[in-house]
């Protein structure tokens, strides 16, 4: 059996540690509601102002705990808002990172003291908060280790209609990739997610900041026990180093070893009980080094480890297996918890007493499939293009986690890509407004879409044909304008398609037309401008596109012909006009002169007449 318990172990390295040879951890902290930069005593950790987040309103806070973070602002998020509200965090490293987040209360008067909400970080719920969290110190945040592999962080906040979330902060640590391996199955789909994580025999609860600990353990929570019963224990403590702590990948700090709980004649075993959420998986850590002076050589502590009634490990005697006095020794172990109750007893052998340093107990969830990318982007187009309400609370992933998918938008999962998909939107009624966008197209499992009795408008994107899985097209009631898209045709699927109640013109698509005789359901009423189909009026002769550029081109181009033709009979009547105005001055001139002429002539012709009878009349005229 003792070889059974150290293969089972988890055993650090020895020697030096190798983490200063690698950059820092990525951290990054966020005081919820600030508006600048904070640094909080008596670490002076940075933490950043308020970013990322979806919505909600800033307050002042009131810390529940004296554990809790110095902070004096949150941020809370009304259910009015809607009931999902996230930290999209960008840009965060691919790696292995503890995520923790503090919760708070509103400093204002009439306000719910203690609201309950449930958590989830990627899409994987992690938590629900339950009456009296406030009033324990291990439970005002909660804390999950997991991979973060696409390049974000996502941290949603989840209502149940009992009071408005309010977060005081979060953190984003990351920690060594190995950190926490509990062997089969643990991996880039597992999360775990702290249940409690105990520093036995002090009185005083410590961070790993707090111990001076590596960075790269995360920044732990050691929640204090002094003793796990009256009288049925002892603390022990002790200032010698601790060989074999603050190893990779968990980092642990020295100190933590230093102290210890141990049995007493009376009671020689140590037990612990706590509750738990049934039916579930946890992972135990349970840590050990032998600091009490008295115990000298192998042999002389020897226990078993009893949880919920089964032997898990046998004949653990911490300096055989160590290696030495002082010097760190950790064991895990896995087991399912089918009721609510988790009981750990250290059972003391051979006369002797049992002891333990720490213990850790993590929940280990399978993180859930998300939604493909695509489907959520366009999503979010639609969310923005439609002005949806706040209400929905359209925020994080639309199909997990399961206990609070987005409103309106049905669900499907794709077990060959393990991804989960969009196979309908109901949104009828909802007094959305603007246009529908060409990237509903994105949504390519959709089978039914109900936008009808909104106030929509724009035309009806080509784009939709392409959902070829389409049945159910209702867009009644709206005001889309425009004509029918022939791509509609494609949708060989479609059974019933509401149109009616719209502004829609033009000939309704003989491929939809010929179809309403294989039990389709198509409605085209209430569109003034339709028209092709029975019940609708007739059309025109059906001009193709071409055609019809074709008859404008013609028409422009005659209607040019036309009015050069009028600007150059203007012109050539302007030349003719003037023309004639130049005959007339020169008849008129012309004329002039011949009178002139005629008065001259007339007027000599006289003037020698009279001369010549002058002549002749001379002698009687002298006589």
């Amino acid at each position: 059996m003792l070889r059974f318990a150290i293969a089972c172990l988890v055993v650090f390295s020895f020697g030096l540690s190798t983490s200063s040879a690698r950059p820092a951890p990525y951290a990054l902290r966020i005081s919820c509601g600030a508006r600048q930069n904070v640094r909080t005593p008596p670490t002076y950790a940075l933490w950043f102002k308020d970013i990322a987040y979806t919505g909600g309103i800033p307050a002042n806070a009131t810390p529940p705990s004296y554990i809790t973070p110095p902070l004096k602002t949150l941020r809370y998020f009304p259910l009015s808002g809607g009931p999902n509200n996230c930290y999209n965090v960008v840009r965060v490293p691919k790696g292995h990172y503890s995520v923790r987040i503090f919760f708070g209360l509103v400093n204002l008067p009439n306000f719910d003291k203690e609201p309950l909400f449930d958590i989830s970080i990627e899409g994987t719920q992690i938590l629900s908060l339950k009456s009296g969290w406030s009033r324990h110190d291990d439970q005002v945040f909660a804390e999950a280790l997991m991979f973060l592999l696409d390049g974000t962080a996502t941290i949603c906040f989840h209502g149940t209609g009992h009071g408005d979330p309010a977060i005081l902060s979060i953190e984003i640590l990351q920690v060594d990739d190995q950190a926490y391996n509990f062997g089969q199955g643990w991996g880039h789909g597992m999360i775990l997610r702290t249940a409690t994580r105990l520093t036995c025999g002090t009185g005083k609860p410590r961070f790993d900041e707090d111990y001076s600990g590596d960075h790269w353990g995360g920044d732990r929570f050691w929640n204090p026990v002094r003793t796990f019963g009256e009288n049925t224990d002892s603390p022990i403590s002790t200032e010698n180093t601790i060989k074999q702590a603050s190893s990779p990948p968990n980092f642990y700090p020295e100190a933590l070893y230093q102290t210890a709980l141990v049995g007493t004649d009376n009671e020689p075993d140590l037990t612990y009980s706590m509750d738990v959420e049934p039916n579930r998986n946890y992972s135990i850590w349970l840590h050990f080094a032998e600091i009490d002076a008295t115990v000298t050589g192998v042999g002389k502590r020897v226990f078993d480890i009893v949880i919920n009634g089964d032997t898990v490990f046998e004949d653990i005697d911490i300096i055989n297996i160590s290696g030495d006095r002082y010097a760190a020794l950790v064991l895990n172990k896995t087991v399912t918890v089918s009721g609510r109750t988790l009981t750990i007893v250290v059972r003391a052998k051979e006369g002797s007493h049992a002891l333990i340093n720490a213990i850790e107990v993590f929940e280990i969830i399978t993180a859930e499939f998300k939604t493909f990318r695509d489907e959520v982007s366009a999503l979010q187009k639609l969310k923005t293009s439609l002005g949806l309400p706040s209400r929905f609370g359209w925020n994080g992933d639309p199909c997990v986690p399961q206990q609070h998918p987005w409103s309106g938008a049905d669900c499907q999962f794709d077990k060959n890509n393990s991804r989960w998909f969009i196979d309908g939107l109901g949104l009828d009624n909802q007094g959305l407004k603007g246009v529908l966008p060409s990237d509903i197209s994105k949504l390519r499992h959709l089978q039914s879409i109900n936008l009808s009795e909104n106030n929509i408008h724009g035309g009806i994107p080509a784009s939709v044909g392409n959902i070829t899985s389409l049945e159910v097209l209702d867009l009644s009631y709206n005001f889309f304008n425009g004509s029918i898209p022939e791509t509609l045709g494609q949708l060989t699927a479609l059974r019933i398609l509401n149109l009616n109640g719209n502004s829609l013109s033009g000939k309704v698509p003989a491929t939809l037309g010929g179809r309403l005789l294989h039990r389709a359901s198509f409605n085209f009423t209430d569109n003034k401008g339709l028209c092709g189909i029975p019940g609708l009026p007739a059309c025109g002769p059906h001009l193709s596109a071409r055609a019809k550029i074709g008859i404008a081109f013609g028409v422009s181009l005659t209607f040019l012909l036309i009015v050069s033709c009028a600007m150059i009979w203007w012109k050539r009547r302007q030349n003719i006009h003037r023309a004639h105005q130049m005959a007339a001055r020169g008849s008129a001139y012309a004329k002039a002169r011949t009178h002139l002429s005629h008065d001259i002539q007339m007027t000599r012709h006289q003037t020698h007449g009279n001369a010549r009878t002058a002549v002749e009349n001379g002698p009687s005229l002298l006589s």
